[in-house]
């Protein structure tokens, strides 16, 4: 059986934190980060707001992140090889695809290839705060987050919202333990319900 999740959600809302936690215990388990799929940076535009346009959906290679899904799919065991997954005997028929990113739920040849969908929520001042103590390769200027980043989040979650798309909303308040926990329990009961 293939599964492919969903790990979307707002800007340091704990993706990432999550999605390491559970590639370590689920079986067969490999991942994908949208962020690997960035163009380069000249070839990011600078928009009317006067900044960068990092955190929109053109930003990001989404053709070849779909090309690397789509790798996954055809022979999940020689991808998981390819990225240093040991495939698990006792679970030769279990193969897990975690994607993982902030506009997952944007791309729509991606949108029904997901088995489970799950999206990170956090308030506004606990992601800007959160965001202030992160360090980027390219650092973000003075004003980018309330200029930018913040205004996409809501553009690209009420599109996601109106275009139907269902997700699992998860509190990224939340302890780390309490999320791994139940994302966990809900992908396990998805298997078992599926196999």
């Amino acid at each position: 059986m293939k599964c492919i999740v969903g790990i979307g959600g707002m800007t340091n809302g704990g993706k990432t934190t999550l999605t390491n936690s559970l590639l370590k215990v689920l079986p067969n388990c490999c991942v994908i980060h949208q962020d690997d799929f960035f163009k380069p940076q000249d070839q990011i535009a600078v928009g009317e707001d006067g900044f960068k346009q990092w955190d929109v959906l053109e930003s990001l290679d989404m053709e070849a992140m779909l090309s690397t899904v789509q790798a996954w799919m055809s022979n999940p065991r020689k991808f998981a090889r390819a990225h240093g997954v040991s495939v698990q005997p006792d679970a030769l028929d279990t193969h897990i695809l975690i994607l993982e990113g902030f506009l997952l739920y944007s791309y729509k040849p991606l949108v029904d290839l997901y088995s489970r969908r799950y999206f990170l929520t956090v308030p506004y001042e606990e992601c800007k705060w959160r965001r202030s103590t992160r360090s980027y390769e390219v650092p973000d200027p003075p004003g980018l987050f309330d200029g930018h980043v913040w205004p996409m989040y809501q553009k690209y979650k009420q599109e996601m919202e109106a275009n139907g798309v269902e997700v699992v909303y998860l509190d990224g308040m939340k302890s780390r333990e309490e999320l791994f926990h139940q994302v966990r329990e809900d992908i396990q009961n998805s298997l078992l319900n599926h196999s």
